[in-house]
């Protein structure tokens, strides 16, 4: 639970999308879920997302013969998209999911409760194993431990229904956290088809509350900590790190004439723009 909260944090503000909209296709609605699924409508109004009451009581006043759901979400509450997934199996209409991005945790799920599912060519399943948090006694712990081994059971044998896969298989999936793109999703039965078009959605959601997501832009990335090697021989480019250095304001131990020089690089920036402007360089003896 601490990685659904950090989640939550991490994406408040981003912009979202949960809209009903009517196709130009007669008898048709289209259903946009780019956003987080929340247990609550208070959790929705502090956190941002969708709760399991505003979900179901849109798709319970849906009067269509087909309903296109749309998504792009990075998961969520549990028991809250159980509670979707059933207002959608229950509801009259042909349901067609597409997965636009993600269809990450709970929401993967909530995409398989469709009749067709589609997946965008740079979309994503992601399944993995329940998250919860405790607080108490040994006997408060291993009862949070036997429900979310129920509710590990539950999603393998629903994820093993709707693709066909072996459950030790799936319950190994979900143990690694895996992220299966449009290619996988398809050969592995999570998805039907690859989507033909574009996929028009905004929507960037901060993933890093999980352990193994697509990775973003590097650029765009924090970069922890830069240690770099570089063994120099050349007196004209020792000469030119000193005078760099010596411009920049920082002090240099001369290195011996004789041994060649070993450049250390380490510095802790924001990000690679910072860490371009304000590397630490110092010149050593090797």
């Amino acid at each position: 639970m601490k990685q659904m909260l950090k989640l939550l944090a991490l994406n408040k503000a981003v912009a979202r999308r949960f809209e009903v909209v009517k196709a130009e296709v007669a008898g048709e609605v289209t259903v946009y879920l780019y956003d987080v699924i929340v247990g609550t409508d208070e959790e929705a109004e502090w956190w941002g997302g969708v709760s399991a009451q505003t979900f179901v009581k849109e798709i319970r006043a849906i009067d269509a013969s087909v309903i296109h759901l749309r998504i792009n979400s990075p998961g969520g509450d549990v028991f809250a998209a159980r509670a979707m997934e059933q207002a959608l199996r229950e509801h009259k209409a042909k349901i067609i999911t597409h997965v636009d991005g993600y269809a990450a945790s709970a929401a993967s799920y909530l995409a398989l409760a469709g009749d067709e599912v589609e997946i965008a060519a740079g979309g994503f399943f992601m399944i993995h194993k329940a998250w919860t948090y405790a607080y108490g006694n040994a006997d408060d712990f291993l009862a949070s431990a036997a429900l979310l081994e129920k509710i590990d059971d539950s999603l393998v044998a629903s994820y093993a229904k709707e693709t066909g896969q072996d459950p030790d298989q799936l319950r190994e999936w979900m143990r690694a956290e895996t992220w299966l793109g449009s290619d996988e999703a398809v050969q592995y039965g999570f998805a039907d088809r690859i989507a033909a078009g574009a996929v028009k959605d905004s929507t960037q959601w901060d993933l890093s509350a999980y352990e193994h997501a697509p990775g973003a832009n590097p650029a765009d990335k924090p970069v922890d900590k830069l240690t770099a090697h570089f063994t120099l021989n050349e007196t004209d480019v020792k000469a030119w790190i000193h005078n760099v250095l010596v411009e920049g304001g920082w002090t240099t131990e001369e290195p011996s004439p004789a041994a060649p020089t070993t450049l250390i690089v380490n510095h802790e920036p924001q990000n690679t723009d910072e860490l371009l402007r304000k590397l630490e360089l110092a010149v050593l003896p090797a």
